[in-house]
């Protein structure tokens, strides 16, 4: 096979490794249990190694899912073969395991498409348990649902592959130590615990949309499995709280913009400056069908919040339409809340758009313990600058590009300081 066959090959397995290694891994886990983690990554990896090999020297099979399922599938059997008798298998279902008449059938159900959704639930309930840091939880959904190796983990992090590796040691030891297995909480902690996933979605999809890696702002990919995790959630009656409908409601919205978050150039274009036209409207229409969805109920989420915000942006006909008045009552519910400075800006900067931009600057001067925060420097500076106070609002531009590493924000904040006249 020529270098150019090879490369497509290594393409087409690339993407189905992101597509079907959280897939195999959570239903392989659910049949070892969670202590054996190790024992289902391996089996993934050896199916997608094989994958590599036999397809080198043929075409790539017309359904290569269901390949890799099959493959997988012989795989657990020849290791449960040779392990039932040495090690105990921990798992929902270890009794269909101990005879040949139950295995085959037992692990043919589990890779029907239901099954394995709800074996990616489980798992995304198990990498949220209240035992581990949040830091902890992310990393787990990264590894285990959307199949991303050390390297790309410690990227997201900014961290070093070593780290990685020792914080997934510890991991795995609390799962050892603690027993942890792949069962739904009980209904008690089922609210408590849904509240960390759909937190532990919202900053992988947060990761993914503005991304803490200086050469790339956005990463899709991360975007797109946090979105098709929470997908998940709302199919099962389980996990279809308003909540989770609002967050992918938010989600929606904030791809719709992807097209025109960046120039042709990878340079930034903020909200006021980009083309309506390109945003993605169906996106946006299933962003509203979402919000819809998260009416029901009494229950007001912060993500209901920020979901109502984002949808002022997304349906708004242009910048100076968009209802300011809405999304700065939106604020002012999340800042009585939580007390996060975050929050705190970006209501500071929305009141500029109702009350002007002098008593959203009056505002920003307020909140304390910012000085050295970026967005804090840059969204101080950009009040001034369209309040016309072009030379302070070019000495607070100077202090925030000391105070980024991304190339973009970079390039962002020259352009601005190139925009002020005094």
């Amino acid at each position: 096979m020529e270098d150019s066959g090879n490369s497509e090959l290594y393409k087409t397995v690339d993407h189905l490794f992101r597509q079907e290694s959280g897939k195999m891994v959570s239903v392989l886990i659910r049949l070892f249990g969670f202590p054996n983690i190790e024992q289902a990554e391996d089996i993934v990896q050896d199916t997608l190694l094989k994958a590599l090999e036999v397809w080198k020297w043929g075409k790539i099979p017309d359904n290569p899912q269901a390949w890799l399922y099959s493959a997988a599938k012989n795989k657990a059997i020849d290791v449960l073969r040779r392990q039932k008798l040495k090690h105990k298998i921990d798992s929902d279902i270890s009794y269909l395991l101990k005879s040949e008449y139950t295995l085959v059938p037992a692990l043919n159900e589990m890779f029907t498409e239901n099954e394995m959704k709800d074996s990616q639930l489980r798992m995304m309930f198990a990498c949220c348990h209240p035992s581990f840091t949040q830091e902890a939880q992310v990393t787990l959904i990264l590894k285990t649902l959307c199949g991303l190796g050390s390297k790309e983990i410690a990227a997201a992090f900014l961290s070093n592959e070593e780290t990685i590796q020792k914080r997934f040691y510890r991991i795995k030891e609390k799962i050892k130590e603690e027993n942890i297995s792949l069962d739904y909480p009980g209904a008690d902690a089922m609210i408590q615990r849904s509240d960390a996933v759909l937190k532990t979605l919202y900053l992988l999809f947060n990761e993914g949309y503005s991304s803490s890696q200086p050469e790339k702002l956005i990463r899709e990919d991360l975007c797109e499995e946090a979105m098709r995790l929470c997908i998940l959630l709302t199919e099962n009656p389980k996990t279809n709280l308003p909540q989770t409908n609002a967050l992918l409601a938010l989600m929606c919205y904030q791809v719709s913009r992807f097209n025109t978050r960046l120039d042709d150039k990878g340079l930034i274009v903020l909200l006021k400056d980009q083309d309506r036209r390109q945003w993605n409207l169906s996106a946006i229409a299933k962003g509203n069908e979402y919000l819809d969805k998260s009416a029901f109920g009494e229950a007001f989420h912060d993500f209901h919040a920020e979901a109502v915000i984002a949808s002022q942006h997304a349906n708004a006909e242009t910048y100076e339409k968009t209802d300011w008045k809405l999304i700065l009552d939106m604020y002012n519910a999340l800042l009585s809340r939580h007390n996060n400075p975050m929050v705190a800006v970006n209501r500071a900067v929305v009141l500029g758009e109702v009350e002007g931009y002098d008593k959203a600057i009056a505002e920003l001067e307020k909140l304390s313990g910012l000085s050295e925060n970026f967005y804090y420097n840059a969204s101080l500076a950009e009040m001034y600058m369209r309040a016309g106070k072009h030379g302070k609002a070019r000495m607070i531009y100077g202090k925030a590009l000391s105070l980024t590493a991304s190339i973009a924000e970079i390039e962002l904040i020259r352009r601005k300081i190139n925009a002020c006249t005094t």
